[in-house]
């Protein structure tokens, strides 16, 4: 798991080009996807985790069934289909068998983008409760490493220090090619250190340093927030820092709130000042572009057009640039490239059609599920995580109505860690303990063998 996370941090920052990086961290993937799969094959405490293989089988299987050949009888009746069953006919090429997908190679390339979040999430799963209670950690450690390297590239004049060919020059975008994704990274991490740092509150032997480090993370990602300036980042870390901060009254006992919690909630202000005052002129440039309209928003309604007259199977996985080029009107032409539909659950509209709101439709019931018992549980390391967790694939699932962060297989496998922690809210306190004890149990056996 651990270097699953770390080539995904390095590697999988970009969501097109780079075909060999992303390949990288699919490769690294793989051993840890084995090695999950047997361990969960082989244990009894999954019984409660079938929805969520469902809802793992069924993303899956999307784009296998994408994929899967059909007579020319059929395929070429599917809808959006006529204009290539007319260029076929001019060219007097015989309409042979083939799958759903108008680019059989992207919807490919989307199946193999799937193996690393499949295998984070299956690793925690696995993974023992010792481990699995430390995994807020490296989050917390990728976004300032993330961070640092913004500032650098930002210390550099924007000219250097960019670890993708095709990205936002100038801008501070950390491992990323887009400083909307680093700044997704940095609200995910927000909820994991104000529940770790008011716990340490509730376990009163550990002090106040990791309060105090949270607190100072807290300060600095706000501040990052306004350097890096995107505009989702902006307007999401408010109900982030909100939600978070129930959270860690939650995680610091349900009592009054102690003064050291107070103090989170006093960086934050102290965080919002320095915003205002050091960064406020280029933070409402960036949300007034000058009276122009907003382009993604111009181009959602071709994108919905597009979408309608592929359902109810979609055009592929992968094929959104080439249907969209099929489709863009005239007037909408200018030197702006836009890749992406800048709104995954469109995007997957077109894409994917019925089957794609199928899988949304029972990601989100089992979210709900698991998100309404983690946060009604009692407080413990393991119930923390998971309402920390509940609240990043919130994060994720609202930037992804205005970008697309899950197209990078870094958040996409950030995303799925997160899952997998709050799949275990099904876990009754008392398996959670038992699990805890057999844990300490096995460690105190290695120890007496050493």
């Amino acid at each position: 798991m651990a270097a699953l996370l770390a080539f995904s941090f390095v590697f999988g920052g970009a969501s097109r080009q780079h075909e060999l990086r992303l390949a990288l961290v699919e490769l690294v993937a793989l051993p840890l996807l084995a090695i999950s799969t047997l361990a969960l094959l082989r244990s009894e405490t999954q019984a409660g985790s079938r929805l969520a293989f469902g809802v793992l089988a069924a993303l899956v299987l999307v784009p296998l069934l994408q994929l899967l050949p059909l007579p020319a009888g059929l395929w070429t009746n599917l809808p959006g289909r006529s204009e290539l069953v007319l260029a076929l006919n001019l060219s007097d090429v015989p309409a042979g068998w083939s799958g759903i997908s108008l680019t059989p190679e992207r919807t490919w390339r989307s199946f193999l983008a799937l193996l690393p979040p499949v295998a984070m999430f299956l690793g925690v799963l696995a993974c023992p409760g010792d481990f699995r209670r430390r995994l807020g950690l490296p989050i917390i450690a990728m976004t300032v490493l993330a961070v640092a390297l913004g500032s650098a590239q930002l210390a550099s004049g924007g000219e250097r220090l960019y670890p993708w060919a095709t990205t936002d020059a100038g801008n501070v975008v950390g491992f990323f090619a887009n400083r909307n994704h680093l700044a997704t990274l940095c609200l995910i991490s927000l909820p994991f250190a104000t529940v770790l740092g008011a716990a340490a509150l509730r376990r009163r032997s550990q002090g106040s340093l990791t309060l105090w480090l949270a607190i100072l993370f807290i300060g600095l990602i706000v501040v990052a927030l306004g350097v890096i300036r995107s505009r989702a980042g902006l307007l999401l870390v408010w109900p982030t820092l909100a939600v978070s901060l129930i959270a860690s009254w939650i995680a610091s006992g349900r009592g009054r709130p102690d003064i050291r919690l107070l103090a989170i909630a006093g960086a934050v202000t102290i965080a919002v000042i320095a915003l205002a005052a050091f960064a406020l002129d280029p933070i409402v440039a960036r949300f007034n572009a000058g009276g122009t309209p907003e382009g993604r928003f111009e181009n959602w309604p071709i994108v919905l057009q597009a979408a309608d007259t592929y359902l109810p199977v979609g055009s592929g996985m992968g094929s959104f640039d080439a249907v969209y080029r099929s489709v863009e009107p005239l007037n909408r032409l200018d030197a702006t490239y836009f890749n992406q539909a800048h709104n995954e659950y469109l995007e997957s509209w077109l894409e994917a059609g019925w089957m794609g709101a199928g899988v949304l439709a029972l990601f989100l019931f089992w979210f709900s599920r698991r998100a309404w018992a983690a946060w009604t549980a009692r407080p413990s390391t393991e119930r923390d995580l998971q309402r920390a967790a509940s609240i990043a694939i919130g994060v994720v699932l609202l930037h992804s109505v205005a970008d697309y962060p899950l197209r990078t297989v870094t958040i996409s496998t950030l995303f799925a860690l997160c899952c997998g922690l709050l799949e275990l809210a099904h876990r009754s306190d008392v398996d959670l303990d038992a699990g805890r004890r057999a844990g300490h149990g096995r460690a105190r056996r290695e120890n007496r063998r050493t």
